[in-house]
Formats: C-alpha cells, sequence, structure tokens
C-alpha cells in the first residue's frame, strides 16, 4: 500500500530519539574465500554495555561518520541481526546513519563490500558475478551467527535485509526472487534510460548460458524473515511469478524527487504492484533524491566531489527546497523500526519476526 504524505511527515516527527545513551560497538574483519577468490570487508555495529572511549567511524572530508567503540564486548540477550547491501559503486559505509541508528535500537548491523561492484574494487570479472551478491550476504550472516562472543547472540528467527539501489535487487533476491535475464533485455528495449539497465550492460552478468543460469537460480537464504529496499534498481528483471509467491515480508522505499534514469514509478512503484499486498508495504518520499539514502555530507563537500569527478557532486543533493537528508534519514530509520517491529509476534519468550 501507498502511506500519504501526510502519514509520511506523521512519521518523521515521531521518530523516537536513541534509547540506549551507552555507545555502540563496532569490529572490522574480512571473510576469506579461496576457492571462489572472493574475500568479503564486513564491519558490524552491534549493542554493548561498553564504558569505553568512542571514535568516529566513516568520517572523512566528505561524509558524517558515527561513533562506536572498537572492539566493543557485545550486550547481554538475543539480538535481531539486519544485513546491509549497498548500491552500485557504492562500499559499507554508505549506510552507516542508519547501521549506527539499529544498533542503538537493540540490533547487530552487518555490511560488506561487493567485490567487483564497490567504490574500491570493480572488478569486471568480480561484477559480471552478479549472482554472488545474495551469496555474500548468507557468508556474513554465517560469520555473525556463529561468533556471538564477539558481537552478541543473534536470535535466529530475526535476521533481515536492507538494500540500496543494486543492494536492493540482492535483498530481494536472497528472499526468494528471481532474475530472468531475456526478461530484463526486453525492459531495457522498452526502457533504455533507465539506469539499471546501464548499470546491467557494463556489469554484463548474462555472457554465457551459464552465467544466466547462474543468474536465474534460486538464491534465497531461508534464514532472512524480512527485506527492506531503498530506492531500488534492476526491479524489473525480476519474475512475476517469483515476486507474486514472496513469502517474506518486503518494504520498498522510493525516492520521489522526479528523476530520468531512475523514475519511482519505473522501479519500486512498478515492483511494489507485483509484490503480495498482505506482506508488503510501500513508502515514497517526496522530497527524497537516490542519493539521500548515503551517508550525510559535510559543508562544501559537493564541491570536492566535483573538483574530483565531475558529476559526482549530484551524491550530496536531496530534493531541492526540500528537507535536510538528516531529517529523511531519520523518517526512513523510522519506517524500517517500525515495518520490523510491526512484523513481529511473540514466541518462546523472545520477538521473532513472522
Amino acid at each position: 500500500m501507498k502511506i500519504p504524505f501526510c502519514a509520511l511527515f506523521l512519521a518523521c516527527l515521531t521518530t523516537i530519539a536513541l534509547a540506549d545513551e551507552n555507545p555502540v560497538g563496532f569490529q572490522s574483519s574480512t571473510l576469506s574465500d579461496p576457492q571462489n577468490n572472493r574475500s568479503l570487508e564486513m564491519v558490524v555495529w552491534y549493542p554493548s554495555a561498553t564504558t569505553g572511549v568512542t571514535q568516529l567511524i566513516g568520517d572523512d572530508v566528505v561524509f558524517v561518520g558515527a561513533a562506536a567503540v572498537r572492539d566493543a564486548p557485545p550486550a547481554a540477550g538475543k539480538h535481531p541481526l539486519l544485513v546491509l547491501s549497498h548500491g552500485y559503486r557504492g562500499n559499507w559505509s554508505n549506510q552507516i546513519w542508519l547501521a549506527s541508528a539499529l544498533a542503538h535500537k537493540g540490533y547487530i548491523v552487518a555490511a560488506i563490500n561487493h567485490p567487483g561492484t564497490t567504490t574500491h574494487d570493480r572488478s569486471p570479472q568480480a561484477a559480471a558475478q552478479l549472482w554472488q551478491r545474495p551469496i555474500d550476504v548468507s557468508r556474513a550472516i554465517d560469520s555473525v551467527t556463529a561468533q556471538p562472543e564477539k558481537f552478541g547472540l543473534v536470535a535466529n528467527d530475526r535476521i533481515a535485509v536492507v538494500g540500496h539501489s543494486l543492494g536492493g535487487w540482492t535483498a530481494l533476491e536472497i528472499a526468494g526472487a528471481r532474475s530472468d535475464a531475456d526478461r530484463f533485455a526486453q525492459e531495457c528495449k522498452a526502457h533504455p534510460q533507465l539506469a539499471s539497465c546501464t548499470v546491467y550492460g557494463k556489469i554484463n552478468p548474462a555472457s554465457t548460458a551459464e552465467s544466466q543460469a547462474a543468474l536465474a537460480a534460486d538464491l534465497r537464504d531461508k534464514r532472512v524473515t524480512a527485506v527492506v529496499t531503498l530506492d531500488l534498481g534492476l526491479s524489473r528483471g525480476l519474475t512475476d511469478e517469483s515476486l507474486a509467491a514472496l513469502a517474506v515480508p518486503t518494504l520498498v522505499i522510493a525516492a520521489g524527487v522526479p528523476s530520468h534514469d531512475l523514475p519511482a514509478e519505473l522501479e519500486s512503484a512498478n515492483l511494489a504492484k507485483r509484490l503480495p499486498a498482505a506482506s508488503s508495504r510501500y513508502v515514497e518520499i517526496s522530497d527524497a533524491s537516490h542519493f539521500s539514502f548515503l551517508s550525510m555530507c559535510k559543508p562544501g563537500a559537493e564541491g570536492l566531489l566535483e573538483e574530483d569527478v565531475p558529476g559526482d557532486g549530484i551524491i550530496c543533493r536531496d530534493g531541492d527546497n526540500g528537507r535536510p537528508r538528516e531529517v529523511i534519514q531519520q523518517q526512513v530509520t523510522s519506517l524500517i523500526a517500525e515495518f520490523l517491529q510491526s512484523s513481529i509476534h511473540k514466541e518462546d519468550g523472545y520477538s521473532v519476526l513472522k
């Protein structure tokens, strides 16, 4: 269902301040994979009762970071797990604002760099293995759930995935959506202006019969019990049948600022129409751009980005005359937290996702 602007405005006004004043923990590691030559950089934010000294994580001359205590001991008890998947050319730091906020709310939050499609790894060979992205997320779940002494104990029936842009496609795939290369090719003939078609052409993930089969395979991880997409791309290549049968509660959040190459009506809204109405929600934020879901920019950051790569200044822009990015992100955090909470019930004395 589409939530009207007034409801979105109220959601923003009623955003609850972080309930946990204690610092959160932060750890980084590398997940090895010698068999497939696909090592993953992974970071984890998690609840902690530490009194250690915080430091800013992911803070630089362009983007605002968030405070955490490195290698802090985890808090006691079971915690829901959320895994973040970044977009094309993105990285694990893009949704620091969300990771930090949800860790303060009691979540263990893992974020990974997907080889080939991340900021500092543009390997064409790795990028072409698009089907590896959902597998990357499963590997992160494996790692976090196997190390409660480092990150805290995961409530195994409360595992969600949130993805931005290409990460939204990743989240849907791990929830059970299936891709069809031929369908996507036809969609790109009809809508060649879409950024997802341009990215797909660069990645070229279906160049052989073997890669087409790998892309079309069932990549679902049954441990995942809720997914959220943030202005996703590549949705038009997902089959109607797999989306209609998606058993996982899904929140689709779209950027409502008019866009030629990523219009909400052709991506997020189109996706929402093909999902089961009973278990999905659609929210379009009128003053959010595609880049409103990235970290907040510091004053002067837009000029620095333009100087480095002309055109990249758009990363710091939201809707004209709209709300500040910080306020938009508070709204998004509130929407995600409420969605995940509304998808739970009591079982065996603790909360689990339906």
